[in-house]
């Protein structure tokens, strides 16, 4: 089979990300031939050192080349619809980094969008953006990857091996990830991200419960279990009384977090149609590094994966300075006393996996495992979040 050629859009983390998981798999299954950046110095740093023959800072270089088959989206989201549309109608399949899209803005908005459009509105926006992807995609007949980590991780890919093995139902699902907070001021403003932690952190948590219960509803009824209804709080913790009193006592200085017209702190429920329920919590206040975990609470069993701060390396550290730069984990704050460093990051958060299965399915003509169907669902599912806790009320869902 021929080698798949693959141009990726973006030059941060995300790209570095994928870069490193496609240099993972066996060789002569991908060639990473081009990259585009809106700043050419940028696309043309990271091509010097990966070994990429092609930079551009224009997008359409990247479309126009005949050798690319694949187009690796890891732009800021408010660029996602619009890359993701032009892709498409290129003839180019695509893999996604989350959140699919958002609402970010409409000509006449007020600003901060965030304090000053109505919910109601923007998820209206969002859903049309969603649909049009899809729209693209299907007319192109293109593939749509979503890399969505977390069900492929390790211990999700446990849990749905368990989920069969049993004869119970799932009655709630818990899911909840928080760290210090993003340094990106791109993750400060709505109009950059299309929302805050909801969004940007919540799409994991969302996506492994709608894929969870989704999973469920195949093996028991040959039908996923839809959600049906959502109702959920929202909040800006830094600009709280307590957060104030806090950075008055000098006792404010590890966390990063500093939104503006966006929230660093949700919680979200999930209603299904079986009449389980999804509980998300999210937050980018909370010290001691990045922690990820899902819980399902069976009629006959519990299941917990932890996505991180696993305790198969142990440190302690009386001294910051013991262990100098080597890296222990996303988010950790101090590499003091104890702690638990990942031995292999990208694997146990399913990062390597996923990349493989993107790859499988567009050599193979397959569907991936995450595609565009969880895509817009965890949209759909966040944005009634977003209007539920602006109007405190249960929304239900289209």
């Amino acid at each position: 089979m021929k080698t798949i050629g693959i141009g990726i859009a973006g030059a941060q983390l995300g790209a570095r990300m994928h870069l490193a998981n496609y240099a993972n798999l066996p060789k002569g299954e991908v060639d990473v031939r081009g990259v585009c950046s809106k700043n050419l110095t940028s696309a043309e740093g990271f091509a010097k050192k990966a070994g990429i023959g092609f930079a551009t800072d224009n997008f359409d270089d990247l479309l126009a080349r005949p050798d690319i088959d694949v187009i690796d989206i890891c732009v800021p989201p408010a660029l996602h619809h619009e890359f993701a549309i032009r892709a498409a109608n290129a003839g180019k399949h695509i893999i996604m980094e989350k959140p699919l899209t958002g609402y970010f803005g409409s000509p006449g908005d007020a600003e901060p969008i965030g304090e000053h459009v109505a919910m109601s509105v923007m998820r209206k926006g969002a859903r049309q953006n969603a649909e049009a992807i899809r729209e693209a995609v299907q007319r192109n007949g293109v593939k749509f990857c979503y890399a969505e980590n977390w069900v492929y991780s390790p211990p999700i890919v446990k849990m749905r091996k368990l989920i069969a093995a049993s004869k119970g139902s799932v009655l709630e699902i818990r899911a909840e990830e928080n760290h210090s907070g993003s340094n990106s001021k791109a993750s400060q403003e709505w109009k950059s991200t299309g929302g805050g932690a909801l969004l940007r952190m919540g799409v994991h948590s969302v996506g492994a419960c709608l894929h969870l219960k989704q999973w469920e509803g195949q093996i028991r009824r040959g039908m996923p279990i839809l959600p049906v209804a959502v109702l959920a709080d929202t909040t800006n913790l830094i600009r709280s009384q307590a957060s104030e009193l806090a950075r008055d006592a000098g006792a404010h200085r590890w966390i990063s977090s500093n939104p503006g017209d966006v929230e660093n702190w949700a919680n979200l429920i999930i209603h299904f149609e079986d009449g389980s329920r999804g509980n998300v919590t999210v937050s980018d206040s909370g010290l001691g590094g990045l922690n990820t975990r899902v819980v399902a609470f069976m009629t006959d069993g519990v299941i917990k994966a932890n996505m991180t701060a696993n305790d198969a390396v142990e440190t302690y550290a009386p001294d910051v300075g013991v262990f100098g730069d080597e890296y222990f984990t996303e988010k950790l704050e101090t590499h003091a006393g104890w702690n638990r460093p990942s031995c292999d990051e990208d694997w146990f958060r399913g990062f390597a996996q996923e990349i493989a299965d993107f790859v499988q399915a567009l050599r193979n003509g397959t569907e991936p495992l995450a595609g565009i169907d969880l895509a817009i669902s965890c949209v759909d599912v966040i944005y009634a979040g977003y209007q539920s806790a602006q109007e405190g009320r249960r929304i239900d869902l289209l």
